[in-house]
């Protein structure tokens, strides 16, 4: 938990949702709630179908809570217009996802410039940037590779880092290394978990791998609907 008030980044209280269908209603999140410190990684384990990633898309203010509250850096989400939660996402909250999502048609370094420009940034100060942290990532050879010409491994560092390149206080992270072999998941998990120490990201993972999950600062479980101690 953190350690002092000054040291939380997100405070996430009573969250609800459920999904209607003419069979009825089911109740994914029942009052969820939790408190992230900067910097701290957090892992969300549970059974599919446990509300998982409908967790992290609320937090990422892709979807809205029937109730509840969360605040990042003091900043309340489900108040924001959606042209806020744009900014919001683009300077505060990546997001790395099972599959990565890359634009196939750019290349690597392509990719990673645009979040960056899409912000407002000068295309050579993009470039520089987006070139020195897919260096830090072990991919100075793959620069100008378009996705098809990556590995599964590759590719999914380059999510990582388009996810990084903004210098996000959160990093949402769902399922990262769900469709790499053993060997490549601990390899890509290991890049973005010291990348978001170096830059003092705070995450939250969704994985059902026991084996990330125990490398991480504290894991939860979503049981029932609910966060508990795993």
């Amino acid at each position: 938990m953190p350690d002092s008030a000054q040291d939380v980044l997100l405070k996430v209280r009573d969250v609800s949702k459920s999904y209607h269908s003419e069979s009825g209603s089911l109740n994914i999140l029942k009052h969820v709630g939790f408190e992230l410190s900067r910097g701290e990684f957090l892992a969300v384990v549970g059974e599919s179908g446990s509300g998982k990633s409908t967790l992290l898309q609320i937090l990422g203010t892709l979807d809205d809570p029937d109730a509840g509250h969360a605040c990042l850096a003091g900043q309340e989400l489900f108040t924001l217009s959606q042209n806020e939660r744009a900014h919001l996402r683009n300077r505060s909250i990546g997001f790395v996802y099972q599959a990565h999502h890359l634009i196939p048609e750019l290349s690597a370094l392509e990719n990673v410039m645009l979040p960056l420009l899409v912000g407002g940034e000068n295309k050579h100060q993009a470039e520089k940037i987006s070139i020195d942290l897919l260096e830090r990532l072990g991919l100075k050879e793959r620069l100008l590779h378009v996705p098809a010409k990556l590995s599964g491994g590759e590719a999914q560092r380059v999510a990582v880092a388009r996810a990084l390149v903004g210098k996000p206080s959160l990093l949402l992270v769902d399922e990262p290394t769900g469709n790499l072999d053993e060997a490549t998941a601990q390899n890509v998990f290991q890049a973005m978990q010291s990348l978001c120490q170096q830059e003092g990201t705070a995450v939250v993972m969704v994985t059902h791998s026991m084996t990330l999950a125990g490398q991480v600062d504290r894991v939860l479980c979503l049981r029932q609907g609910q966060l508990v101690a795993a």
